[in-house]
């Protein structure tokens, strides 16, 4: 590891890439998953489609929240700041532990599973081929990231370029793809509770845009260029995933759709036979891709954010000045995804017991952060703020309304992946009397 130093971060990224970085991180294996079960929680193609209309809104209004905080507490420590700022260092602290052992590793290791599980359809590497290519992906990109900022950010830029490219292309062969769909689907009648479940799924596919809120601290003209950030990243998002869900119900329709286990490659194999599953594989490699760079670009910050101000972790709080990247915290974000990795190999399913792992944890935690905005309006009343969410309270607590409905859906619907999530992020508790005054 490195030794202490003076160096911290820089505002280096431009509009542009904290935008590549946005979609690059949210734009991923999702959308070639989760439509399928979405669509066997709706009755029909209009609550379908609407379902990921109120998704995007939902995405829409915290990207404005996270403007707000991002926009007037510049920091490389994002949430960890807001929350520190808002309910003191105790909480902060927490959260940090919970991201750091839970949320962001957790995050890693699922999207590892995915590009592993692709990548062992281009080349089989037998029973733990997935595993192994879990792991080399974390090491690339992890590597790439620690020898400096700008590898990191220039490779997350071709990533997002490429993933936008390869979410259209399925897109169109949606569209020129003759319609097998059939007669139409059966009505179903609408049960709120089973809607509400397609939702989780929803958000989850939208999940990730509050990522931007730790390249705060590193971008440039952070008072105007967060808002636009996060506003052009997530007009691409909505845009694009709504796009893709019109060609899928286009190719397959509702019927289709529902019995589809892997809708991507349904939709792909309809175009180029079996030929379509090796493209398939090699686009979710792309965008499996760009979301591990994305989110161990940004999940290093959390640790640094730790080690400045937890002192038993005081090595994290570096700033390596040559790379300019928090190099250790790469470091140990790399070994803890890497043993998550080696745990879900040993489970039914890697991804889904990561998705398990970090669902409860990271809403409760939003749900925070979403409050913090009327904390800080109402100690702070005359504040100047560089960005005001409009209609105001209504975002924080539309934001805030969505993080507690996730958090009781993932305890509900997750199992005990979720409960040991939650056992992992108490045994952080006592850590809350080890940070540093400040």
């Amino acid at each position: 590891m490195a030794e202490p130093a003076t160096a911290a971060p820089r505002a280096s990224l431009s509009t542009l890439d904290a935008a590549a970085m946005l979609v690059g991180i949210v734009i991923g294996i999702g959308i070639f998953k989760t439509p399928s079960l979405v669509a066997n929680f709706v009755p029909n193609e209009t609550f379908f489609i609407g379902m990921w209309l109120l998704g995007g809104f939902v995405t829409f209004v915290g990207a404005l929240c996270y403007a707000e905080l991002g926009s007037s507490r510049p920091s490389a420590g994002g949430e960890y700041q807001f929350l520190k700022d808002a309910y003191g260092p105790k909480v902060s602290v927490l959260f940090a532990w919970a991201r750091c052992s839970v949320i962001q590793p957790g995050a890693i290791a699922a999207v590892a599973f995915v590009l592993g599980d692709y990548a062992n359809v281009l080349l089989n590497l037998g029973q733990y081929g997935p595993a192994i290519y879990a792991v080399i992906g974390v090491l690339i990109v992890t590597g790439i990231n620690f020898a400096g900022t700008m590898q990191g950010k220039t490779t997350q830029l071709v990533l997002a370029l490429l993933t936008v490219a390869a979410v259209l292309v399925v897109a169109v062969a949606g569209f020129m793809a003759p319609t097998l769909s059939g007669p139409p689907a059966p009505p179903r009648d609408l049960v709120w509770g089973m809607a509400g479940l397609s939702m989780v799924f929803v958000l989850l596919t939208y999940g990730g845009w509050n990522e931007a809120a730790y390249l705060s601290g590193e971008l440039k003209d952070v008072k105007r260029n967060m808002v636009r950030a996060l506003m052009l990243g997530v007009a691409v998002i909505v845009a694009l995933y709504l796009l893709v869900n019109f060609a899928y119900l286009h190719a397959l329709g509702m019927d289709g759709m529902r019995k589809s286990n892997a809708v991507g490659a349904d939709l792909m194999k309809i175009v180029a036979g079996t030929s379509g599953a090796i493209v398939l594989s090699v686009i979710v490699c792309i965008t499996a891709a760009s979301t591990l760079n994305g989110t161990i670009f940004t999940g290093a910050r959390s640790y640094y954010a730790l080690g400045r101000d937890v002192s038993v972790f005081h090595r994290l709080g570096i700033w390596e000045e040559r790379g300019q990247t928090p190099a250790n915290g790469l470091i140990v974000q790399g070994v803890i995804a890497i043993a998550l990795i080696l745990y879900g190999s040993t489970t039914r399913d890697g991804f889904e017991s990561m998705v398990a792992y970090t669902a409860p944890v990271f809403w409760l935690f939003m749900f925070l952060v979403a409050i913090s905005i009327i904390v800080f309006r109402t100690r702070e009343p005359g504040r100047e703020l560089p960005f005001r969410v409009p209609v105001y309270p209504l975002p924080p607590l539309i934001l805030a309304a969505a993080c507690a409905w996730m958090f009781y859906s993932a305890l509900a619907y997750a199992g005990w992946g979720s409960i040991m999530g939650v056992v992992v992020l108490v045994i952080g508790l006592p850590l809350i009397f080890l940070q540093r005054d400040s």
